[in-house]
């Protein structure tokens, strides 16, 4: 939900305010052009429940709103008088509107978060950061079944339980469970095909079903101990396994009794880090927010079971001016569009629309959700303490962010640029001896690395011969660069998005920072300002070198903060262009020689390798030993005998 300020009716024929005092204020032809064409688009409008959507100029969505009344709604941002200075901008930008009207208001407010997260619209709160949380699962669809961490659509059928705040928190839970149930995590086909037990059953974390050592009725009673733990009987369970550590001490069998010890030390593992057995909680997500600086971070804590799972911190995008409540509402109907709904919800503050947006989550989860902000209580107790998890996790992000930002000016001043750069982009190569080479692109800014702006690029220019020799890195760069900025003149050709660079980085010395300059200057970006970094003399840190154009190289004091700042960015690009070129590396070498044949597809691929078992054997086989392979015609069997013997 992510609804704007509601303005008192007034007058439609209201004059704008003057902007003479306020130079954010838009201009009145604008204005009156946005409240033109939102009173057009007003008279069309039903009074019914919908959604509606603020295009500008471009078609690109500005804002997108729910309503009770479409038509009443609507009509308020002709009311720009009573309008804050934001919408009114919003307003001065708007050409056009769409509307999805909708059976309730509840169904407009599901839509609403759905779409708000496809759009990213620049004046709603936009949360950006939104990656699946992982799961335990315990599968159902074997008779031995598997536990693992999974992440994505739940599809297998089997007992998920989670939400995990990470995958750390996953990992640690999962191998405590197999320590203390002894079920496996091999995938299937593993499973099929062991002859003998692997070493998780010699580090005693597996029960080895796949080779017999436990027979099916024992290894079920494990599962049904494993999910009564997860689901909150965890007691019981410790308890019973107490009771067979003792009996089996009481008859002398002490290997018995360690295994039994070793297994309850494993679930008080699990329970010392997941806060386990919380007072009045058994299935509920904590969120809580604070705001400083025109800034807001809300802590999300999850509780299953009576498990505290973990928390995680989120930073949503808004204007400087909403309110916490306000902010927390939007994030609650955009948090939960893609994830499971818990019976409660317990919130810091409570929102303006509390009743419809519970009504809202009631539909999404198909039964009754409780939104409450509780005042006393342990309740209480647990949202005062992700609120201060919230306040301290916000005034680090705003120490580092200070601490950034005194970086990138002194950047700037360094390197004579007219301002603290917004958005930096580095460039780095890599590369085995010119095979399998790749380019990588990553961005930093005023809150540190920006990791959804990361690119690689997959050198594939074929260049006449001679042209270029294997690792030829100037080469490369001139093709990233183009790559990377000849789409952006396309999608952008004013220059007016915010994924423009302040400046550019190239891993190297004068000759990168030549081919750089020369790839811009063909696309006439000549005004971007590019400088490239190079290794100290035997490429030590701490000695290296900053060229800029024609200048003489600058050599910074080794404890300067801003050459901290230029190390990290080059060690950053450098580690994301060395796992491009690795995975890319990886998947060259699952490449069969078979896939340069013309006409070879997988199956034919697969019928010739159960044939001769391996692609040299194919290359080595006679023209009629190829056409003996079903599904090899003789067209076909000539055509791959003629690829490997072209030159014989």
């Amino acid at each position: 939900m992510s609804q704007p300020e509601k303005p008192a009716p007034a007058d439609p024929s209201d004059e704008a305010p003057a902007a003479a005092h306020d130079p954010e204020a838009p201009s009145g032809a604008t204005l009156k052009a946005g409240i033109a064409a939102l009173s057009r688009a007003v008279k069309t409008l039903p009074g019914t429940p919908g959604v509606y959507r603020m295009l500008d100029a471009k078609g690109e969505v500005l804002y997108v709103g729910k309503a009770k009344n479409l038509k009443r709604r609507v009509t308020s941002y002709t009311q720009v008088s009573r309008l804050p200075r934001r919408l009114q901008r919003m307003v001065a930008a708007t050409v056009g509107l769409e509307v999805v009207t909708t059976h309730t208001e509840a169904e407009a407010l599901l839509l609403e978060g759905n779409l708000i997260k496809r759009f990213m619209p620049r004046y709603n709160v936009l949360l950006r950061d939104d990656k699946s949380f992982p799961y335990i699962l315990i599968t159902a669809d074997h008779d031995y079944a598997q536990i693992a961490k999974h992440r994505g659509a739940r599809n297998r059928p089997g007992a998920y339980f989670g939400p995990f705040a990470s995958a750390g928190a996953v990992n640690r839970t999962v191998a405590a469970l197999e320590k203390a149930f002894l079920l496996r995590s091999c995938s299937d086909t593993v499973f099929a095909t062991r002859t003998r037990p692997c070493l998780m059953f010699q580090i005693k974390r597996c029960s080895a079903p796949c080779v017999g050592r436990i027979d099916k009725a024992t290894y079920a009673e494990l599962v049904a101990e494993a999910r009564g733990f997860l689901t909150g009987r965890s007691h019981d369970i410790q308890q019973r396994l107490a009771d067979a550590m003792q009996a089996a001490a009481d008859r002398m069998d002490f290997e018995s009794a360690a295994v039994y010890r070793d297994r309850i030390r494993a679930l008080t593992q699990i329970q010392s880090r997941q806060d386990i057995n919380v007072r009045g909680i058994e299935d509920a997500d904590v969120i809580a927010a604070h705001q400083d600086c025109g800034q807001t971070c809300i802590q999300v804590f999850f509780f299953r079971a009576g498990c505290n799972y973990g928390n995680r911190a989120y930073y949503p995008s808004h204007d400087k001016t909403l309110e916490a409540g306000e902010v927390l509402a939007a994030f609650v109907a955009q948090f939960y569009e893609n994830k499971p709904v818990p019976e409660l919800v317990l919130l810091s503050h409570r929102p303006a629309d509390a009743a419809l947006l519970a009504e809202a989550l009631s539909v999404r989860a198909g039964r009754k959700v409780t939104l409450a902000s509780p005042q006393r209580g342990d309740k209480r107790k647990l949202v005062e303490h992700a609120q201060a998890n919230a306040r301290e996790a916000l005034a680090r992000r705003l120490a580092e962010s200070g601490t950034q930002r005194r970086l990138l000016e002194g950047l700037a001043a360094t390197l004579g640029l007219d301002g603290a750069p917004e958005r930096i982009e580095v460039y780095d190569n890599s590369h085995t001896r010119g095979t399998e080479p790749y380019g990588a692109m990553i961005v930093a800014g005023p809150e540190g690395f920006v990791r959804n702006g990361y690119r690689k690029f997959r050198i594939r220019t074929a260049l006449p011969d001679g042209e270029r020799s294997p690792g030829d890195d100037y080469a490369m760069m001139r093709e990233v660069l183009t790559r990377r900025f000849a789409r952006a003149i396309k999608e952008d050709p004013n220059r007016g998005g915010r994924d423009w660079p302040d400046l550019i980085l190239v891993d190297g010395g004068r000759g990168q920072l030549s081919a750089a300059r020369e790839s811009l200057v063909e696309l006439g970006l000549e005004d971007l300002a590019v400088a490239a970094v190079a290794k100290g003399p035997q490429r030590n840190a701490g000695r290296e070198r900053i060229f800029l154009g024609d200048r003489p190289p600058l050599l910074l004091e080794p404890r300067d903060p801003v050459l901290y700042f230029l190390q990290r960015l080059r060690d950053e690009a450098h580690r994301f262009a060395i796992g491009s070129h690795r995975t890319g590396r990886g998947k060259a070498r699952l490449r069969s020689t078979l896939d340069d044949v013309p006409g070879i597809g997988a199956k034919r691929k697969k019928a010739l390798l159960h044939r001769f078992g391996s692609a040299l054997a194919v290359a080595r086989a006679g023209l009629s030993d190829l056409e003996a392979v079903e599904g090899i015609s003789k067209v076909v069997a000539r055509r791959i005998y003629d690829h490997f013997h072209a030159g014989a």
